[in-house]
């Protein structure tokens, strides 16, 4: 239930010396960390739906000097895929700049010892069956081949059982060291390092970077360079990406003028996987809409659901045995000027206890063999697993 918002000032200082806002990540909060940029919260304020978020922010009065994206008073969180998540005004960030200014913004009065997310009990999914997952994606090809269907994404959860309990913040920290072009996030228990900026808003400028189209990487240098050349040759996969950039940027010419793309789609090489991307850059026509409206006008992307959307996500409904929760749907954060960066829920995991829950999903197009699309969700799968790794 929303607080009243009227009841909620804001103060934002500048600290002397830089810190690690992960130091002051609190039980339950979110964090957030991409391109040397970081922040951390720690207590609630006030808890917001997505629709109520600009709104809430815009009445909190207060003094922000910093004046910089992610200064001042934040809604956070994680959507799910379905968009109906709750999002949270922290009671206090602890943020960095890029180029390593800190700050403290503290939001009040408010709850400084809540946690921002309980944690989901992770159930123990069924054994991963690979006649089942042959079966679906086979079922995705005879509704793409008799025309239903473009593009479908489906997706596959495993449970990983640890040793020993792992802290959030301690999967944070190794994320943003192993994986340091992605965007590392937790929102309460759920944890992860996406590849994929789903809309960034500065002003009225907006940036999205839709990926699509998979290889698997980590092995031989000469290898990995192979393969990576066939991917970025391969129709199957430029044909993937093509139906995702199309679909983000028609929907971005909805709310922005200049919309315009890389005429090329880049290769990002992560750790296990390498992908096609294209940045995709627009001017908003109305700077009352904030980044957390793009991200909500642009989810799902063809990436995570599919071509045309509501006969992928019907596919997805019918074909997939679990619900994907925060998997795949927008993370990120707002201000109350409207800027932010939301990614897409990605190479995550939830934890709980000496248990943690993974999800992973594989693009299926025309020219998807099962096999190849099993060992495309296990590589993206693998990121995770290392981070998770214990002596």
């Amino acid at each position: 239930m929303t607080r009243t918002s009227t009841s909620l000032c804001s103060r934002t200082w500048v600290l002397d010396d830089p810190v690690d806002p992960l130091a002051f990540l609190g039980p339950g909060g979110f964090a957030w960390f991409a391109q040397g940029f970081g922040l951390a919260t720690a207590g609630v304020a006030a808890r917001v739906s997505s629709a109520d978020a600009a709104d809430v922010l815009a009445d909190i009065a207060g003094d922000d000097p910093v004046g910089l994206p992610g200064t001042g008073p934040l809604a956070v969180g994680a959507l799910g895929f379905h968009g109906r998540g709750q999002l949270i005004v922290p009671a206090r960030v602890t943020g960095r700049t890029s180029d390593g200014v800190s700050w403290v913004t503290e939001i009040g009065p408010a709850d400084e010892a809540a946690e921002g997310w309980p944690v989901t009990p992770v159930s123990s999914p069924r054994p991963p069956d690979r006649r089942r997952w042959s079966a679906s994606v086979e079922e995705a090809l005879a509704r793409i081949a008799d025309g239903r269907l473009s593009k479908v994404v489906l997706a596959r959860e495993v449970a990983v059982d640890l040793r020993r309990p792992v802290e959030v913040a301690a999967v944070v920290d190794r994320l943003r060291q192993e994986q340091p072009s992605c965007f590392t996030y937790a929102a309460g228990a759920y944890v992860g390092a996406s590849p994929e900026l789903l809309a960034r808003r500065r002003g009225r400028d907006v940036v999205s970077r839709p990926m699509a189209g998979t290889v698997a990487q980590g092995g031989a240098p000469g290898d990995d360079h192979r393969l990576v050349a066939a991917m970025a040759a391969s129709e199957k996969e430029q044909n993937e990406h093509r139906l995702v950039v199309g679909d983000v940027r028609s929907a971005l010419t909805l709310l922005c003028d200049d919309v315009r793309g890389t005429e090329e789609p880049d290769v990002v090489r992560l750790s296990t996987v390498a992908h096609l991307a294209t940045t995709i850059r627009a001017r908003l026509v109305d700077p009352s809409v904030s980044a957390l409206d793009v991200a909500a006008h642009l989810h799902p992307t063809p990436a995570v659901a599919g071509v045309p959307r509501e006969a992928a996500l019907a596919a997805i409904a019918e074909l997939e045995d679990f619900d994907r929760r925060l998997y795949a749907g927008p993370v990120g954060w707002v201000d109350s000027r409207g800027d932010g960066d939301w990614a897409v829920a990605l190479r995550g995991a939830t934890l709980d206890g000496t248990r943690a829950r993974l999800v992973a999903g594989a693009g299926i197009v025309a020219g998807s063999d099962p096999d190849g699309e099993w060992d495309e969700t296990e590589s993206k799968l693998a990121a995770m697993r290392s981070a998770l790794a214990q002596d």
